[in-house]
């Protein structure tokens, strides 16, 4: 029997890769220039039909435009962001103060994604032994939208300091919804060629071949094709 080429088209599988590799946490880069809602409702319907457990879809979207609003988040963040500091001294506590973690006020809007943990009801397809594959699946809606972004010419960034009990407060959730990710959205000015924490020197990419086990934990990959192609330098053909 024939196998069936379901491959995309060449041009099709290098821009899905291409946006993959070239993806960045956008920070400092972001214009003021706004998103238009046709374009804006493309990275919705992408983070929408994201894969979820049980198709529970848990996720809700909150387009925040408003000033105050933003305002009070980054007040949030800058009590959070002080505590982050204190956790670390010498050199890198003033590495960690000089970088740029959040674009909350450049940025023209805001997103915050959800995760309704009551979604689907008591008993949901697939969750009743993984309670947390809800808090999953969002995940994935919010890398489905930073893909299209990426494809759009759009940066995000993901605003993770923040006491989130706080910011369901300020964006006024019910209490079974969960403020999974605090995004920042917009056109930039450049995509970085590299993530910012490693041209600034804070973390480096690890080595693939390093974090791929064989069977079982620990056990490294034997020597052949797979181990050789996981050390290539530039998978994507970029």
């Amino acid at each position: 029997m024939t196998q069936p080429d379901n491959r995309f088209p060449d041009t099709d599988r290098n821009g899905l890769y291409r946006a993959i590799r070239e993806r960045r946490d956008v920070r400092s880069q972001f214009l003021p220039d706004p998103v238009p809602p046709e374009v804006l409702a493309r990275l919705l319907q992408a983070a929408h039909h994201a894969p979820s457990v049980g198709f529970m879809q848990p996720w809700d979207f909150i387009v925040i435009e408003s000033t105050a609003v933003r305002q009070a988040v980054r007040g949030i963040f800058e009590r959070e962001n002080e505590r982050a500091a204190a956790q670390y001294g010498g050199e890198r506590a003033g590495l960690y103060r000089s970088l740029k973690l959040e674009g909350i006020l450049e940025s023209p809007l805001n997103l915050c994604v959800t995760c309704d943990r009551s979604r689907g009801g008591t008993n949901v397809l697939g969750r009743n032994t993984i309670l947390e594959t809800d808090l999953f699946s969002a995940c994935l809606a919010v890398q489905n939208l930073w893909l299209a972004a990426r494809a759009e010419g759009i940066g995000v960034g993901w605003v993770s300091i923040l006491d989130q009990g706080e910011l369901a407060g300020t964006l006024g959730l019910p209490e079974a919804v969960y403020p999974l990710a605090y995004l920042c959205v917009g056109y930039v000015s450049e995509f970085l060629t590299r993530p910012e924490l490693e041209s600034r020197g804070w973390r480096s990419r690890l080595p693939l071949d390093e974090l791929v086990h064989t069977d079982v934990w620990g056990q490294p990959l034997p020597v052949g094709p797979l181990a050789s192609a996981l050390r290539d330098p530039d998978p994507f053909g970029g």
